[in-house]
Parts: C-alpha cells; sequence; structure tokens
C-alpha cells in the first residue's frame, strides 16, 4: 500500500497546479490571447478607400506612420468641437483602437464603429477623413455616433 502512495500523491500535486495555473490567468486578467485573436480578425476589408485603410492599420498597430497620411497641420474636431490633431493622438495612438467597423460610406472616407477610446470605454464612434488633392487628409472628424 506504502509503494501507491506517491504516485497517487505527485499526480495529485500535478493536477492541482495546473488547475492553479489556469486560475492565476483568469485572477490577474491575463487576456493576451483573447487581444492577439480580436487585433488578428479585425476586418479592414469594409474600408474601400485603400488611404484610409491604411492610415486606420497604422492606428490599429499604434504606428507613428499614422501621421503620415496626415498634412502639417490638419484641422480635426471631436464632436464637433475643435481639437489640435497632435497633441490628440500623441495621447490616443497606441491606446485607442477600432474594435469592429459597422458602417463604411463616402467612397470608403467615413466610418462608423466600435471604437475603444482608452480609459473612456469603449463605444460607436465616427471618422470622417477628408482627402486633399496631394492625397493627404486635411481634416479629421471624429465623434460619438448615435
Amino acid at each position: 500500500m506504502e509503494k501507491l502512495q506517491f504516485p497517487i500523491f505527485v499526480t495529485c500535486c500535478y493536477v492541482t497546479v495546473c488547475a492553479q495555473n489556469k486560475n492565476k490567468d483568469k485572477m490577474s486578467g491575463n487576456k493576451n490571447s483573447t487581444i492577439k485573436k480580436t487585433q488578428q480578425t479585425m476586418d479592414l476589408s469594409k474600408i474601400t478607400n485603400s488611404t484610409v485603410k491604411s492610415a486606420v492599420e497604422a492606428l490599429q498597430s499604434g504606428d507613428k506612420s499614422w501621421y503620415s497620411f496626415f498634412t502639417e497641420n490638419p484641422t480635426m474636431t471631436d464632436d464637433g468641437n475643435k481639437v489640435d490633431f497632435k497633441s490628440f493622438f500623441s495621447k490616443a495612438l497606441g491606446e485607442e483602437k477600432f474594435l469592429t467597423i459597422d458602417k463604411v460610406e463616402n467612397d470608403g472616407k467615413d466610418i462608423t464603429e466600435n471604437f475603444k477610446a482608452g480609459s473612456w470605454g469603449t463605444f460607436k464612434v465616427f471618422f470622417k477623413f477628408h482627402l486633399n488633392t496631394d492625397g493627404k487628409f486635411d481634416r479629421l472628424d471624429i465623434g460619438q455616433a448615435h
């Protein structure tokens, strides 16, 4: 009987450790696999304007190339209020991103989507990109969609 106690003890310890690791991930809020899956499955194919699509890809990844799609001092509004584009995105880039794209209009330049706005939470917003004759955005209007 004593010879069987050691293998049973080892098996019980192994099962306990495995269960604790799974619970530890749940308790610590470890959502890396969920986040990576969401980022990989985000469907940008609905965006029909190639320049908007490339800009959104940069925004999604928090890439500073986002700025290269815009003129030096683009006009920007947030819920109709004029804001400084560079100041706004110095805080938002890498922290805020599209979660789903619900509607694309105006030749692919107007997008309505669910958006994670950093500490502000997640809600439906619109982005309206204004493309100038040089192929750069000279205006961006964003706001809460109704």
